[in-house]
């Protein structure tokens, strides 16, 4: 009977202790802090905290709000950095509100409340603008607020900014025509220039501070672009000047009359297909700053006028050009030089250059070529097309109407690493407590201020130290002006590092096979064991065998039975899949085991990422598969949106 009785004790107890040791595991499943073993993958999930005190017996790694603020530790030795966010007042300075403005026959009554009278400038007889083309003005206009922000980010750990812009009235704009040359486009050139006055007084009823620059372009001087012909390279047409790639016939200037004579003395050229040059000419327009005369601060318009219908497949091996395009400046003496030598630039190429440089590009167009440029524009950041009449007789209110396109819109961008993740949210121009999802505003007028927050999200720790500090901007489509982000990213912890008390490669620490790091051993090569006593040779006792269990438990599986216990430490099951990851110090957590939708993992990864068979889900969305969006306005009726809009 006392035998029986035993036995039934014996049973009980053992059951007892598994099922607490199955708890532990689902325990320790639900909280991810608990299996990172090191420091630096400890504070790499977000919330984590880490204990890095000498003599600790519980998972140093841990969850401040879920195990009482501290887990037993003493809070001298508990590295857990917040999200850090600092803005220097030199930085901060305030929007441009222009409250007058100078017209034809005013007296000098310009005033801003960002700028310095001590900055006074002559002014061109009354004209409206200034002699020095108006860059003392420019560059004290301010458009965006705060100018620069540093930053401390964790990973995954969402840090909400807010910043403003307002389009600043008698901002300078800096237009540059490019225009083919070609025989066929000898009338447009004689119509250019003869609106020149008139494409400046138009401008400056926008703006005061206006300046218009002139360029032309034809094609590469090879076949099959080109007659190679000799008397045909000098003239390849009655009355045409020698082919070339591209001129700059005159830089930037506020210089109307000079404008006017500039495009009356452009000669016209000829070549044999449809001039393919214009994208050379681009390139070469938006990188050769100094040349082209584009100021720092202005509204940068670069007008191309074509007629003609381009081949956008843009390929010069026909001609024996296989050198790729550098999207690098190659003038000499206002001409393009390597016209022969590069091929043309790509699509991309442009586009990363445009953002660059902060240039809007309008592509003025015939209606027969209008839907090829408008699929163009889509490609080229910030670009635009219009429709030319048949005598190009509203060639300046094109660019009127496109210039109005461009300044009534603000779409904000940004140009972060892949490890940092920017989300936007504005109101635009409607009530404050109705953000929605954009980084795009419209209906904008002089003056109109917009404030966006941007939740920035830095989603991974590059492999690479040397790239934990990344300095980005965030700018208006099309403008110079900039947000500057200076980010620290916080991967690792002090203690990980040579010269802090809890870092020691004394060889009376971790059985002088290792390092001692943040209260913990990192061993040696075929070392391991919490105190680096165990070989890789070795195996594990009974007592050992405890430490392979939630707990110190006495029964249960080992490592969850998904691994194998040496010398008391847990060596995880490897699966023939490489992506699929047992992991943890008890090889409890996995990255396959989370919730699915429509047969993905968490919805897909962007929706959210499976973490110690948990999903994780990005700042949009929740639910146990990620499957939910917070965004509401889709179950929202037409009648219930315009109610919100409308508050």
């Amino acid at each position: 009977m006392y035998k029986q009785r035993s036995s039934v004790v014996f049973l009980c107890v053992c059951l007892l202790a598994s099922c607490w040791a199955q708890r532990a595991e689902q325990l320790l499943a639900q909280n991810p802090c608990s299996s990172k073993t090191i420091c630096s993958d400890c504070i790499r999930t977000a919330f984590c905290a880490w204990c890095f005190a000498p003599e600790f017996n519980g998972p140093r790694c841990f969850n401040p709000a879920v195990e009482g603020g501290t887990a037993g530790c003493d809070e001298a030795y508990i590295f857990n950095p917040d999200n850090q966010r600092t803005l220097d007042p030199m930085f901060n300075k305030e929007l441009t509100r222009a409250r007058g403005r100078i017209g034809a026959g005013m007296e000098s009554s310009f005033y801003e409340e960002s700028y310095s009278s001590s900055s006074s400038t002559s002014m061109k007889g009354g004209s409206g603008y200034m002699a020095g083309g108006g860059a003392a003005f420019g560059e004290n206009l301010v458009q965006i607020k705060p100018q620069r922000v540093n930053m401390k980010l964790r990973m995954n750990q969402m840090e909400k900014m807010t910043f403003s812009y307002a389009q600043a009235q008698d901002y300078p704009v800096d237009l540059y025509y490019l225009m083919d040359l070609s025989r066929s486009m000898k009338n447009d050139k004689d119509k250019l220039s003869t609106l020149g006055s008139l494409l400046s007084s138009t401008m400056r009823n926008i703006t005061s501070n206006f300046r218009i620059g002139f360029g032309s372009f034809v094609d590469k001087l090879v076949m099959p672009y080109v007659s190679t012909v000799p008397k045909n390279l000098i003239s390849p047409c009655d009355g045409c000047a020698a082919p070339y790639g591209f001129k700059n016939q005159m830089s930037l200037s506020n210089d109307t009359d000079f404008f006017d004579k500039a495009v009356a003395g452009a000669d016209v050229s000829g070549n044999l297909d449809s001039p393919e040059g214009g994208f050379d000419a681009i390139m070469q327009a938006i990188v050769c700053q100094r040349e082209i005369g584009w100021r720092e601060k202005a509204r940068r318009l670069l007008v191309q006028w074509k007629r003609t219908v381009r081949h956008l497949g843009l390929v010069t091996t026909l001609g024996g050009i296989v050198q790729p395009n550098d999207g690098e400046c190659h003038m000499e003496n206002n001409s393009y030089t390597h016209s022969t030598i590069q091929d043309y630039p790509s699509i991309s190429q442009i586009n990363l250059k445009v953002k660059e440089h902060g240039i809007n590009v309008i592509f003025a167009v015939t209606s027969e070529q209008f839907k090829v440029y408008e699929q163009l524009s889509k490609n080229i950041q910030g670009s635009s097309s219009g429709v030319l009449s048949e005598d190009s007789d509203n060639v300046v209110e094109l660019v009127r109407e496109q210039y109005n396109k461009i300044t009534s819109t603000v779409e904000m961008k940004h140009t972060s690493s892949d490890a940092v993740q920017l989300v936007y949210y504005s109101s635009c121009l409607g009530p404050k407590g109705n953000l929605k999802k954009t980084n795009k505003c419209d209906g904008l007028k002089v003056g109109d201020v917009v404030e966006f927050t941007a939740e920035i999200t830095l989603k991974e720790c590059p492999k690479d130290p040397s790239k934990w500090k990344e300095t980005f901007t965030i700018y208006p489509v099309g403008m110079s002006e900039s947000l500057t982000v200076e980010l620290e990213m916080v991967c690792d912890c002090p203690c990980e590092h040579p010269g802090h008390h809890a870092y020691s490669e004394s060889p009376l620490v971790c059985s002088g096979q290792g390092i001692s790091a943040c209260g913990v051993c990192l061993c040696n090569p075929g070392r391991f064991g919490k105190g680096c006593e165990c070989s890789a040779h070795g195996g594990a006792s009974l007592e050992q065998e405890r430490g392979c269990r939630p707990g110190n438990a006495s029964a249960g599986p080992l490592c969850s039975g998904r691994g194998s216990c040496n010398c008391g430490l847990c060596e995880c099951n490897k699966l023939d899949d490489p992506l699929k990851v047992i992991s943890g110090p008890f090889c409890e957590c996995d990255n396959f085991t989370c919730d699915m939708n429509k047969g993905e993992l968490c919805s897909g990864r962007e929706h959210g990422e499976c973490v110690c068979g948990k999903c994780a889900c990005k700042p949009d969305y929740t639910g146990p598969a990620c499957q939910c969006p917070l965004d509401e306005t889709p179950c929202l009726a037409p009648s219930d949106i315009w109610s919100i809009l409308r508050v």
